[in-house]
């Protein structure tokens, strides 16, 4: 029998974002995306964040060695600070990730930075790491309660741009020491477009020489705190299936505990027809789906089930999370299309989990 008040919420839910998006759709990408972050917290703490909120149902699953109230988090970038944790964690995600965090605080790159491909359910970003540094995210994962009343969290880290990528390790190392006692899960961002030298990471012997002390270090930090927080790395979808093979080899011999695929792509496959489709940046919703899932389906082949995958990119729709879990992923993460369909589609993809 269905849930009255689960129905009621839901359907609230599938008739309030629309208008919502309308008027959010007529301000400015990055005005819109502080005005609806602060509006839902807002909401949050007059106790009406449920209007938002299309419940979704209770459907554990239990990878990375932790256990997930569902299967369907909120992916990195969203969130870059901590500072909506408790009110986006009330939508009913299964986990929140929060980051790309660097040790240093950075503007990001200059503005104009972030773009919206409305007919191609698309978004471009250029954002750059913006965000007020990895001491501030610690301290709003302090005053949160969302992993008190049961949510999973997971940090992604990143590098300062001014920090030199043969020295990337560093930066690196500074935030997993200080997010590891606060984080559920850590992911090492090695995969966006939009800071220089970045991708290089993920190749040959600086991928080796990345991974080797964070591992380390990881086994340093579980054996003080008694505690182990998975290490998951995020790749990107520009890959040929030759150089997947070699990252997953990478991953693989030096035990991460994890994988994301993917992050956003850099190139303009079903774009070029928009005015933004020049627009340096990282693209992603509805055009990065199939990209994104093939990368997945490549990774997964190798992986073979020795470690976790996240899928994430261009998933719009249930039928898309579904396309990402048949093809190897464990979990799956939103954000472009939690932006272009809201709240209900967190719930339409746990309900489309088998």
């Amino acid at each position: 029998m269905s849930n009255p008040s689960r129905s009621s919420s839901g359907s609230i839910a599938k008739r309030l974002y629309p208008l919502l998006r309308k008027a959010l759709f007529c301000m400015e990408p990055e005005k819109s995306h502080h005005a609806a972050l602060n509006g839902l917290n807002m909401a949050h703490r007059l106790g009406l964040s449920r209007l938002m909120a299309a419940p979704a149902p209770s459907k554990p699953v239990t990878t990375l060695g932790l256990t997930f109230p569902n299967p369907v988090g909120l992916a990195a970038g969203l969130d870059k600070n901590g500072d909506y944790i408790d009110a986006l964690g009330s939508l009913g995600f299964g986990f929140l990730e929060i980051g790309t965090i660097t040790p240093k605080p950075q503007p990001g790159n200059p503005k104009p930075r972030l773009f919206r491909l409305v007919e191609e359910q698309a978004i471009i970003n250029r954002m750059g790491f913006n965000n007020l540094g990895v001491d501030h995210l610690v301290a709003q994962v302090r005053a949160s309660r969302y992993q008190q009343q049961g949510g999973v969290l997971g940090i992604n880290i990143g590098k300062n741009i001014s920090t030199p990528v043969e020295r990337a390790v560093d930066d690196y190392l500074i935030c997993l020491d200080k997010v590891y006692e606060h984080a559920d899960y850590i992911v090492v961002n090695i995969s966006s477009p939009n800071t220089p030298g970045l991708r290089t990471l993920q190749y040959g012997d600086a991928l080796s020489e990345l991974l080797a002390p964070l591992k380390e270090r990881q086994l340093q930090l579980e054996g003080r705190f008694q505690r182990r927080v998975p290490l998951v790395v995020k790749i990107a979808p520009d890959m040929n299936e030759e150089e997947v093979g070699l990252v997953a080899e990478q991953l693989l011999a030096h035990e991460l505990d994890g994988v994301t695929a993917t992050n956003t792509t850099s190139g303009r496959v079903g774009v070029e027809s928009s005015r933004w489709a020049n627009e340096a940046g990282g693209l992603s919703g509805r055009p990065l789906t199939a990209h994104s899932t093939t990368t997945l389906s490549r990774l997964a082949m190798h992986i073979d089930g020795r470690m976790a995958i996240i899928g994430v990119g261009g998933i719009m729709a249930g039928s898309d999370a579904v396309s990402k879990w048949r093809a190897g992923a464990d979990l799956v993460q939103l954000y472009s299309g939690f932006i272009y369909a809201g709240s209900p589609l967190i719930a339409e993809c746990v309900e489309a989990y088998v």
